[in-house]
């Protein structure tokens, strides 16, 4: 199944609601999930108890928690919603359900590689087309025996011994830097450790890797970069205690949109002062469309432009390809044209993102057309209202619900894809919009 040819589900639309007067709203965000992911796997394979505060709760975090219970960790959910991880041997026979989370499927491999035991990795059927080679070349180039009955892909079964050498590696993460950060936060486990090369014609999301390496010496962990493209980590001990989990900042990429389209302004607390979440790029990027931004003790407030006119941007975002379907969306009705490049890897995301919202965008009658590595879009004047398709890809539903503010009629295929990493969206938008000047 690809982007053109995805059938919507029936009886799921949300008709995403049209801003009638300027906004006025805190938006307290949920834990990130990048965050939560890594700093779970690490837990497991700590050597002493973690307590986690504030983590996500969503369907990317509970099917890593369900995948490293199955491994054998103890998790328990705190009735205030931490986290307490109890690392236990890896020695189980399992069935982990990737669903269609990234993070499971290229962070638990090496770790269940540790494992006396085989597991199955399958998810859900988009899953099954996602980049999975990588993964399993570097576990064999490690010794490890992967049965994927020769597709390179989902299902997959891991036949680990207990044990990896580790030692030198190199492979081609052009794909995903999931790649990179799956090896990496196994590594110290391994009995050499690892030094990972990346070879292949570029590398997407290097905040992704540096968040990846900041959790890694947080816990003890000693992990350096000899040369660009190259990680080294000692194996040793991972260490246990407590870890606070920042608020998610790409997620916030909606509502902070939500008030250069609306007008108004929008609050996002507890924005950290200094961060290794790529989301703390829209910062930046949206003060060039024509937002004001402001950071002190309340935490982020963006304000839209006066005018309400959003200015069109040329950029690079390969540093944080997650940001592009928010920054499409307010494309799609800036007023100057845009350019998006360095995010052909976006075509091997929950959906082919570049296709995605190059359809949904003209589908509403926009202008948007892909490149090699991005999009082109030019203002127009003939949008209007139609279904928003989503492609099973939370970032999809969210990117429709920005322009329904402006664009009336504009029926979310499915907003419950938000649930993968924010399940109460449609009520914080609801909220967000309630919250009114």
């Amino acid at each position: 199944m690809t982007s053109s040819s995805y059938s919507p589900a029936a009886n799921q639309t949300w008709l995403a609601p049209v801003a009638s007067a300027p906004i006025s709203a805190t938006v307290k965000l949920p834990g990130s999930k990048s965050l939560t992911n890594r700093e779970l796997v690490l837990s497991a394979l700590a050597n002493e108890p973690t307590l986690l505060t504030a983590p996500l709760h969503s369907r990317d975090s509970k099917l890593m928690i369900d995948a490293l219970r199955a491994l054998g960790t103890a998790i328990d959910v705190l009735a205030n919603g931490d986290v307490r991880v109890t690392p236990r041997p890896l020695d189980r026979a399992a069935q982990i359900d990737c669903g269609l989370a990234g993070t499971v499927m290229r962070f638990v491999p090496p770790m269940a590689a540790l494992s006396s035991a085989d597991v199955l990795f399958d998810g859900d059927e988009a899953a099954r087309r996602r980049p999975m080679h990588t993964t399993i070349e570097s576990l064999r180039s490690l010794g490890v025996d992967v049965d994927d009955n020769g597709g390179m892909a989902l299902p997959f079964t891991v036949r680990g011994t207990g044990s990896i050498a580790g030692g030198e590696v190199t492979i081609d993460a052009s794909a995903s830097s999931q790649f990179v950060s799956g090896l990496l936060l196994s590594a110290a486990r391994f009995e050499r450790g690892i030094t990972l090369r990346h070879e292949g014609e570029h590398l997407p999301s290097m905040p992704h890797i540096e968040m990846t390496l900041d959790c890694l010496a947080k816990r003890g962990v000693t992990v350096f970069t000899p040369e660009t493209a190259v990680w080294s980590v000692e194996p040793g001990s991972i260490a246990g205690g407590e870890y606070a989990i920042e608020p998610d900042l790409s997620n916030a990429g909606p509502f902070l949109a939500a008030a250069m389209v609306a007008g108004g302004s929008v609050t996002i607390p507890g924005w950290p002062d200094s961060t290794t979440q790529v989301g703390d790029e829209f910062d930046g990027i949206l003060q060039q469309m024509g937002a004001t931004i402001v950071r002190d003790d309340r935490g982020l407030t963006i304000t839209g432009p006066a005018d309400g006119r959003i200015r069109g941007i040329e950029i690079d975002l390969s540093i944080g390809g997650e940001l592009t379907p928010v920054i499409a969306a307010l494309a799609a009705i800036a007023e100057t044209p845009s350019r998006i490049w360095g995010v052909a890897h976006l075509r091997g995301h929950e959906t082919d993102r570049l296709a995605a919202l190059a359809t949904e965008i003209n589908r509403i009658g926009g202008i948007a057309r892909e490149t090699a590595d991005g999009l082109e879009i030019d203002p127009s004047e003939n949008l209007h209202g139609a279904l928003w398709q989503t492609y099973e890809d939370h970032r999809m539903a969210t990117a429709g619900a920005i322009i329904g503010l402006r664009v009336p009629g504009i029926e979310i295929e499915d907003i419950t894809t938000t649930s993968k990493t924010m399940p109460n969206f449609d009520e914080l938008w609801l909220d967000m919009l309630g919250g009114r000047a």
